[in-house]
């Protein structure tokens, strides 16, 4: 007879999936604000010395190219590095479940009684948990991973590609597209409200301080455009 799945099961497997998507959207969110403030700090860097539009619109571009690329080259290096990482351990599990069973089996009902149930409880669990997924067991309960559901470092290189330039695109418009005397204010403006935004969005979805996460993003943004301005003035001057 197939074993009926328990309504914890589901609700672990909705929570798993909800916090995936979670960190999705967080890391999105924080390739944005990557892209927002370092293609700020270059076009205002440059406005600071020229008011040429080819040029903030050159340098603007082959700082979003040259950024999407790099955070979607370490973002591909890391999650590489973490799939070979948990797929090395679901492979030293899959050769002990083999081999030693018995202390397979004994090691996963210890873990379920250090997270608080009676001997009994857990030996019961655990067998039953054996006999419907082993690995996915011993994957969630020892190495805190799930076996079915491995990061792909593709998907997560392409969305941090995609975040960044997006990001990246506000400043860059909002540099080439008003008049001269404008651009400097207008991109200013356009960078604290989108990094407020992205700093307020970014802490909720992982529980921070809203406000604060917000200021500071702000606060980083703002501190870069003025020392990037600073040199650039000075550059021009000279």
């Amino acid at each position: 007879m197939a074993e009926a799945t328990t309504p914890h099961d589901g609700e672990q497997h909705r929570h798993g999936k909800l916090a995936g998507r979670l960190n999705w959207l967080r890391a999105g969110i924080l390739g944005a604000n990557d892209g927002i403030i370092s293609t700020a700090g270059i076009v205002v860097g440059v406005a600071g010395a020229t008011t040429d539009r080819d040029w903030l619109l050159l340098t603007g571009l082959a700082g979003l190219v040259a950024g999407a690329f790099s955070m979607a080259g370490g973002e591909y290096t890391s999650v590489s590095a973490q799939r070979d990482t948990e797929r090395a351990a679901l492979a030293r599990e899959r050769w002990e479940l083999e081999h030693l069973p018995g202390e397979e089996l004994a090691e996963l009902t210890e873990l379920y009684r250090e997270r608080g149930l009676s001997p009994d409880v857990a030996e019961r669990v655990a067998r039953e948990l054996t006999a419907r997924d082993a690995l996915a067991a011993h994957a969630e309960a020892e190495l805190g991973i799930d076996a079915d559901e491995q990061t792909n470092p593709w998907t997560a290189a392409i969305s941090s590609f995609v975040a960044f330039a997006l990001g990246a695109m506000l400043p860059l418009l909002a540099i080439v597209l008003p008049p001269a005397s404008a651009r400097v204010p207008v991109t200013m403006v356009t960078v604290v409200v989108a990094l407020a935004l992205t700093g307020y969005v970014g802490a909720r979805l992982g529980g921070g301080r809203r406000v604060r996460a917000a200021a500071r993003a702000v606060f980083v943004g703002l501190l870069t455009m003025a020392v990037t301005y600073a040199v650039g003035s000075l550059v021009g001057v000279s």
